[in-house]
């Protein structure tokens, strides 16, 4: 099963009916993709009752891909709510109940920065990372090439595989150290996921300003870039059981576009989405 979705379902105006409101516009995403990443997580912990409303609003088959809180992942800055990194990650797997009970989380995101290089101590913080989370599924997604060249390359990949990681597999401008390549290998054979974060190499390494994010996803995927992906899926489907395809290249409002386009190139019909709205004007 390849499963197409977006990070996060605020900004795809594309999809929704005229005049929606921002609390109805999961419901109204779930009628064009069987998944969605809930980059919400990132910025913090969502409370149960948020997760509940989410669960409600999909289908039974829906899946969510959880992105790690970002004092898991070291991206915090300044004071976090939490007394200690065992008090953030119980908070964490708290608030997460509600979709593993559902049968819905696909799996935890643990993104980690551009700064996150391969080292000892890094390494074993992913260790620990990984016994918190105990059953859940989690993947990993680099964003230091440090962790891809030669030398770690392979060490990498079976690190990933003996620690139960889930590979995210890239696509992203190759751009220096803080981008990693696009490396086609699973490392579990139930789940993958890609992320596609367009191919802005400009935008990537902007300098940081209020606008870095809005530059860095503005990409839109031409024909021959998706048909590109068609053979890479194909060739991950020999490996792994299900794919999980997230477009990350929301600035100009071409992820959601994007993906319509990869699920028809790919001859997908999905079957069990959520009753579309009827739009008459």
């Amino acid at each position: 099963m390849i499963y197409v979705g977006l990070t996060g379902w605020g900004d795809h105006d594309s999809i929704y009916s005229s005049g929606i409101s921002a609390k109805d516009k999961l419901q109204e995403y779930a009628a064009h993709f069987p998944t969605v990443e809930v980059d919400a997580y990132f910025y913090a912990i969502q409370p149960r009752q948020n997760v509940e409303k989410w669960i409600r609003e999909t289908p039974k088959s829906f899946q969510f891909i959880v992105k790690a809180y970002q004092g898991m992942t070291g991206h915090e800055r300044g004071e976090i709510p939490y007394k200690n990194k065992e008090e953030m990650f119980s908070a964490f797997l708290t608030s997460i109940e509600p979709f593993m009970e559902a049968g819905k989380l696909a799996m935890v995101l643990f993104q980690f920065p551009p700064w996150f290089d391969c080292r000892r101590e890094h390494v074993t913080y992913l260790r620990w990372c990984r016994a918190q989370m105990g059953d859940v599924p989690v993947a990993l997604e680099f964003r230091h090439q440090s962790w891809f060249t030669p030398r770690f390359y392979e060490k990498t990949l079976k690190f990933m595989e003996e620690e139960k990681w889930i590979h995210s597999i890239c696509d992203e401008p190759q751009a220096g150290e803080g981008s990693v390549p696009t490396v086609l290998y699973p490392t579990d054979s139930k789940k993958t996921l890609v992320r596609l974060h367009g191919r802005n190499v400009y935008g990537w390494n902007r300098p940081s300003d209020e606008n870095w994010r809005a530059v860095r996803y503005l990409y839109r995927y031409n024909e021959a870039e998706l048909a590109e992906w068609v053979e890479h899926l194909k060739q991950l489907e020999r490996k792994t059981e299900n794919i999980y395809v997230l477009f990350n290249n929301n600035s100009g409002g071409d992820a959601a576009d994007n993906a319509k386009q990869l699920i028809e190139m790919l001859g997908i019909e999905y079957t069990d989405l959520a009753p579309r709205q009827l739009d008459l004007f």
